[in-house]
C-alpha cells in the first residue's frame, strides 16, 4: 500500500531542536518531489520546504537559515533548529507520486497544488 507515514514530532522549548521524518512505502521509484508542509489552528496551511531528487531545494522565508530539509531515496527528513513559538503546528509530508523519467525536468514549489499524496501528520509544539 502505497502511503507517507511522519514521525519524530513532538515538544520542546523555543531554541531547541527537533528532526522530522517521512517514510514514503511501496513506491518502487525515487519520488521526484517532496515536502513538508503545516498547519496551525486557526490558520492556513503553509508550505515549509521542499526538495526534488536532484537535490534542490526551497524554503519558506520564515525557517530560512533554521530548518534543512533532505531526501535519502524516499525518506525525507526535516531538520529544525532554534525552533520558535510559531513553528507550533501539525506538520505534514507531502509528495508528487507520479512517475517521471529519469532526466525530467522537476519543478520545486511550495504550493500545495503540486503535491497529490500526504501524510497523516505529526504534532510540533514549542513552549517558552
Amino acid at each position: 500500500q502505497e502511503q507517507l507515514m511522519e514521525s519524530g514530532g513532538g515538544s520542546v522549548q523555543a531554541g531547541g531542536s527537533l528532526r522530522l521524518s517521512c517514510t514514503a512505502s511501496g513506491y518502487s521509484y525515487t519520488l521526484s518531489t517532496m515536502a513538508w508542509f503545516r498547519q496551525a489552528p486557526g490558520k492556513e496551511r503553509e508550505g515549509v520546504a521542499a526538495i526534488n531528487r536532484y537535490g534542490f531545494t526551497t524554503y519558506a522565508e520564515s525557517v530560512k537559515g533554521r530548518f534543512t530539509i533532505s531526501q535519502v531515496g524516499n525518506t525525507l527528513d526535516l531538520h529544525m533548529d532554534n525552533l520558535a513559538l510559531e513553528d507550533t503546528a501539525m506538520y505534514y509530508c507531502a509528495a508528487d507520486v507520479a512517475p517521471t523519467d529519469s532526466t525530467s525536468y522537476i519543478p520545486l514549489g511550495l504550493e500545495g497544488w503540486r503535491y497529490n499524496s500526504w501524510g497523516q501528520g505529526t504534532q510540533v509544539t514549542v513552549s517558552s
